[in-house]
């Protein structure tokens, strides 16, 4: 077993799995300049002494013993390359991604030609509510499933040092976004440092021996793709290209569920090239041998040859070879030192933007993944639940800096052929909750690859409209991937209709452009980007929509993303028409689209239209348990506790169902979510503590965001868990298996449980909880690119710093009062 002492935050391991010896370890006590987290460092004198000292600790995570499991693991990225580091003693284990490597090509989008042709006939059995015939026409209008996202391989490092490790400490600091493993023995002392450059687009580990000539390990390489080796020049250089097809996972592994094609596909080059200024580095074609050095630094290079998503890869793609050939040569010369810096300054520059700190009693300094279990047993740790929000910010530097190229279902972090759900882009919630944090925690930047993305999908959405349903504009569905696919998935007629036939992506996913104007004001991209997308959604829409008995506007096919309705005869389906969900969406787009001309005002006829749509639409209805209907009619759900609450769209991440503006229909979602209760999955509970939040209950806001933060096993474990979501012991979402959007969406509803602004006003601590009586927060945005900076103290704002290029004034809701105050301006409470 491994017993935990502090020294320079090293701890004692008696023995690790996999070593043949063993030899007793001696306990140490803390060293000066020790890493410990604690009430000293915060500026207390001790533990006990500091029951209410400011979090306001390293932001680290740290482990007293190397990954097993992925889920241990510790992420690094730039926003395109990706590297997952297990911090192994004997071998060091790093799973290697790249953003823009997955199967395909670009897709065909008029693969389905004469699919309208069954529209009508969909239509008409659902006039007549024949609903077990409408679900089956519905499905010949399908398409494609969507390509996987890929795995680039896996780097090995095999060490030959002393093996009698007798401390070990592993780390991710994610305010300098670097990762570091020191291992101890009787003889020597080893650290490890990993780091991903923006600037210089490289992987670089560090290698330091306190005993000269104390380094001797060797370098390999593997994946799962096909791929070759050799050693050109000092240069490791693997070639490899990615599937021309790979299947979902939830299909099965099947005969030819994965093809590959040297003619066609994604091709991938990483080069690998180790430096140091003594000993002796032997190369052969399949690795790289370093003998009694004494410090040394590997450089990663990794490029794809993708070019854009209607560009061919494998006839019109980038020269992968020449890119990350140019990548390694610009890195040796540069140096490690040099890139670090220019790493730690270009990542500081986004992360440094938001701080949080909140009073609270500390936690004992203890591993991430015990500190975890702590506080799954009810204990407080504000310094975790900063920990995580930051986190959530931190993944999304680290995966979200590639244009046109948006953080997937795994942000860039994936080590299967065939992932979860192809780890693609899901575009019913969990593409969308990727980006929910990006305005309000003032990351606009990383909130562009989605909007660019979004956009592309639009061209292929065009094609879209027209041959699955005849109608203008365009749309897009379920599923889409790296080439912007937007047909209806389920292979021509094999898929669940509940979540393959639903057609709403594009009318969710172009309101985020709208947000993106709100937050920044850039009235350049509204008008040039933003503003077409969304007008080509709402085009979409128009056509879409037709008349029910009362004359009122509805759709027709509809679904409610993955969820099923029991009809009063005993039928379970998911096919119907009017669903509340879909109108939802399409009222929060209007809306945008209206007020947006109200800024260009430059297409008036259209908007006109718009609004008059608008007043036609079927209304919220009102269950007969005070909940908000999901269906047309007050149907049962076939499962009340369902994940997906799209039906509450409008609450959140929508702006149009208030508490103070539409108290009926807001109080009819909170009767839902106390309907469908607190257990679900990792993203699920991402949404529902911003829908508490939005119903202002910061007391069930906090009480979610706990049990986000409840601690998970690594799934291959197998231990006896709940199938519900969490966080794993690397703080990564559960969902489980894995998804990203949880933590994306966990960090996204601390904002906006400090600051709300969607109802034409600032309101500060808007669902504050007990538990975060205490605090100061700089740097959250609020709509008209305000910056906000405060204080509070039990529960009330004492002091409050609005920032704004443009604006003298602000309203805002503070302590009770709806107020007026000064921009740029300190204020007092």
């Amino acid at each position: 077993m491994i017993r935990r002492v502090i020294l320079f935050a090293i701890f004692i391991t008696t023995s690790f799995a996999g070593l043949a010896q063993k030899k007793p370890a001696t306990k140490k006590s803390a060293k000066p300049g020790s890493n410990k987290v604690s009430a000293a460092s915060n500026g207390a004198t001790n533990a006990s002494t500091a029951q209410n000292a400011t979090i306001n600790a390293p932001l680290k995570l740290w482990y007293d013993s190397p990954a097993k499991y992925f889920e241990e693991a510790l992420v690094l990225g730039n926003g395109q390359h990706g590297a997952t580091v297990f911090g192994g003693i004997s071998q060091e284990k790093i799973f290697l991604n790249d953003a823009t490597l997955w199967s395909g090509e670009p897709v065909n989008a008029n693969m389905n030609p004469n699919a309208y042709k069954n529209l009508p006939a969909v239509r008409e059995a659902l006039a007549e509510n024949n609903y077990k015939k409408a679900q089956t026409l519905i499905k010949k209008l399908q398409g494609k499933f969507s390509e996987s996202y890929a795995p680039l391989g896996t780097l090995l490092l095999s060490f030959n040092n002393d093996p009698f490790i007798s401390n070990y400490y592993r780390e991710l600091d994610i305010h300098e976004a670097v990762a570091t493993v020191k291992t101890e023995s009787a003889t020597n002392t080893i650290e490890r440092e990993y780091l991903i450059s923006h600037p210089d687009k490289i992987f670089a580990i560090k290698l330091q021996s306190k005993q000269k000539g104390g380094l001797s390990y060797t370098i390999g390489f593997e994946s799962l793709l096909r791929y070759t080796t050799k050693t050109t020049n000092n240069v490791l250089e693997v070639s490899g290209i990615a599937p021309i097809k790979a299947d979902p996972s939830y299909l099965g592994k099947k005969q030819n569920s994965v093809v590959f094609d040297t003619k066609k596909g994604t091709r991938f080059s990483t080069q690998i090239q180790v430096v140091t200024n003594d000993g002796k580095i032997t190369y052969t074609d399949s690795s790289i041998q370093v003998s009694n050095a004494t410090a040394t630094t590997i450089y990663v290079s990794m490029a794809t040859s993708f070019n854009g998503f209607d560009k061919n890869p494998a006839t019109e793609g980038r020269d992968q070879y020449a890119t990350a050939k140019a990548q390694l040569n610009s890195a040796v010369k540069t140096g490690w030192d040099a890139i670090k810096k220019r790493h730690t300054k270009d990542y500081q520059n986004y992360f440094d933007r938001v701080s949080l700190q909140l009073e609270g009693t500390n936690a004992p300094h203890l591993p991430t993944n015990e500190r975890l279990q702590r506080y799954a047993k009810g204990e407080a740790d504000p310094y975790l639940e900063t920990l995580y929000f930051q986190f959530g910010r931190y993944l999304l530097i680290s995966s979200s800096r590639t244009p046109g190229v948006p953080a997937n279902l795994q942000g860039i972090w994936n080590s299967y052929l065939q992932p979860p759900w192809s780890s693609n882009y899901t575009m019913n919630i969990n593409a969308e909750e990727n980006y929910w944090l990006a305005e309000n925690t003032n990351l606009p930047e990383m909130h562009l690859p989605f909007l660019q993305f979004v956009k592309n999908v639009s061209t292929t959405g065009k094609i879209t409209a027209k041959t699955f349903y005849n109608m203008p504009g365009w749309v897009s569905h379920h599923n889409s991937d790296i080439w912007a696919m937007s047909n209806p998935v389920g292979n021509f007629g094999d898929g669940d209709p509940s979540w393959a036939n639903w057609p709403m992506g594009g009318t969710w996913a172009s309101v985020h452009a709208w947000e993106h104007y709100l937050f920044t004001q850039d009235t350049a991209y509204l008008q040039k980007e933003g503003y077409p997308v969304m007008r080509g959604a709402a085009e979409f829409c128009l056509a879409w929509m037709i008349p029910d008995k009362n004359g009122k506007l509805i759709t027709s096919p509809s679904t409610s993303p993955e969820n099923y309705f029991v009809t009063p005869t005993g039928f379970k389906g998911s096919t119907l028409y009017g669903g509340t969900a879909d109108l939802a969406m399409i009222r929060e787009l209007f809306l945008a689209v209206i007020a947006a001309q109200e800024v260009l005002n430059n297409d008036a006829a259209f908007t006109n239209s718009i609004k008059a749509a608008l007043e036609k639409l079927h209304p919220y209805q009102v269950g007969k348990a005070g909940n908000l209907q999901e269906w047309y009619y007050d149907w049962e759900d076939a499962e009340p506790i369902h994940r997906h609450q799209s039906h509450l769209y409008g609450l959140y991440p929508g702006t149009h169902v208030t508490l103070s503006q539409t108290p009926a229909i807001a109080n009819a979602a909170k009767k839902t979510l106390e309907i469908k209760g607190d257990e679900t999955t990792g993203w699920s509970k991402g949404w529902r503590i911003n829908l508490w939040a939005r119903l202002k209950d910061g007391e069930h806001a906090y009480k979610m965001y706990r049990e986000l933060l409840k601690f998970v096993p690594p799934d291959e474990t197998k231990e006896n868990y709940t199938n519900m979501g969490g966080t794993y012991p690397n703080l990564l979402d559960a969902h489980p298996p894995f998804q990203i959007d949880g933590n994306f969406g966990g960090a996204a509803a601390v904002a906006e449980m400090l600051v709300q602004s969607h109802s034409g006003y600032i309101e500060l601590l808007p669902a504050i909880s007990k538990a975060w009586s205490t605090g100061a927060v700089n740097g959250l945005k609020a709509r008209g690119n305000y910056e906000i900076d405060m204080k509070w103290t039990k529960g009330r704002v004492t002091s409050l710093h609005i920032k704004s290029k443009t604006k003298k004034q602000a309203s805002i809701y503070c302590n009770g009062k709806l107020q007026t105050v000064a921009t740029n301006t300190q204020l007092t409470f």
